[in-house]
């Protein structure tokens, strides 16, 4: 049972530790089992992070997850007895959207479990990559005058070098890339995606057209499209959020990272010129856009045709307005936004020593 157990957690371990059995066994879920291995519920990638957009404190139990899962209608698990022939759990899988099966034995105690991953070989995500690298990189001036902020080196390497690399490794080859200033140096290191084992494809902005507008420039696209900014460093798993998107079944998911603002003063609430209450230097606890977007082909129709300034903010209102979903997907990975001097060097040390080494 050695390698089962590298899947359970207690239900009452902390949401972290469940978290870390996620991450250490590879499968994408934990399976909540009681002291006889009996399982009691299983929890995924997706449902950490729809807790994370609850706001559950990741100190808390898993069965405060559990009752979280519970009340938004996603606490059903399914599983089958060991032995269960191939064509059966691959039936159950693509039914219920899933990617994980328990398999049981007959005193309802974990015997195995089985993944897509087991059971149909690892493929190339059905998506197409856009990495924004249009941008001018003004706050990195002087070391951006030459260069795009996209081709700073990055522990020896660009950082669209990197983004492309993370891309391939998740099964994206083919990649779009939107340009503008100084784009002869990325097409210069990159030709045409060959030496990288990738397939690029240069969209030129003639005049900077936002972070949504050079989408109007692609030629429409039939497949959904991730998008990422060109000056983000990251370990995003992007085979979770697109089992996120789906299941979400929205237009549009955007990345968000949580934001935490420290208020420095007490903070009085009134009601016209009465005091209703007061609270000393509260914390408030945001979501922030984190420049990486998945969107359907049926999104383009919202998107200006080319040659319009328009930007992903006015792609989420315009979508909003229309009644179409947007949804969220929270990142519990490493992020970093390098847009200031001091996320370069951020970057730099993290690479070598930190959480991207």
């Amino acid at each position: 049972m050695g390698d089962l157990e590298r899947l359970f957690v207690s239900p009452h371990e902390s949401i972290r530790r469940a978290i870390a059995c996620i991450d250490e066994n590879l499968k994408g879920v934990a399976l909540v089992v009681d002291h006889e291995q009996r399982l009691l519920a299983t929890i995924t990638d997706g449902d950490v992070r729809r807790a994370m957009l609850a706001k559950l404190d990741l100190g808390a139990s898993v069965n405060d997850l559990l009752a979280h899962k519970a009340s938004t209608s996603r606490s059903g698990v399914v599983t089958a007895p060991v032995g269960s022939p191939r064509e059966l759990l691959l039936q159950l899988m693509q039914e219920r959207l899933i990617r994980q099966i328990p398999l049981l034995d007959d005193a309802g105690r974990v015997a195995g479990l089985v993944t897509d991953d087991d059971q149909l070989p690892r493929s190339d995500l059905p998506l197409q990559a856009v990495v924004m690298a249009g941008g001018f990189g003004v706050r990195l001036r002087p070391m951006t005058e030459d260069l795009p902020k996209p081709m700073l080196p990055v522990g020896g390497r660009p950082l669209m070098e990197r983004i492309i690399a993370q891309l391939l490794q998740t099964g994206i080859r083919r990649i779009n890339v939107t340009t503008h200033y100084r784009r002869d140096k990325i097409i210069e290191h990159f030709g045409d995606g060959s030496e990288f084992g990738v397939e690029l494809n240069y969209v030129n902005e003639e005049r900077p057209l936002g972070t949504a507008g050079a989408l109007g420039l692609l030629n429409g696209a039939r497949e959904p499209l991730l998008v990422i900014n060109g000056d983000i460093l990251t370990q995003v798993d992007f085979r979770a959020m697109l089992a996120f998107h789906q299941e979400s079944r929205a237009g549009m998911t955007v990345a968000v990272c949580r934001y935490d603002v420290q208020v420095p003063y007490g903070v009085i609430e009134c009601d016209g010129p009465l005091v209703r209450r007061v609270t000393e230097k509260p914390s408030f606890n945001l979501f922030v856009n984190a420049g990486i977007y998945l969107i359907e082909p049926s999104v383009h129709a919202y998107i200006p045709n080319g040659g319009e300034r328009f930007d992903m903010t006015d792609l989420i209102q315009r979508l909003l307005d229309a009644g179409r979903p947007v949804a969220t997907f929270p990142i519990r990975e490493y992020w970093l936004d390098i847009g200031e001097r001091a996320d370069y060097e951020r970057a730099q040390t993290d690479v070598e020593r930190g959480p991207m080494a």
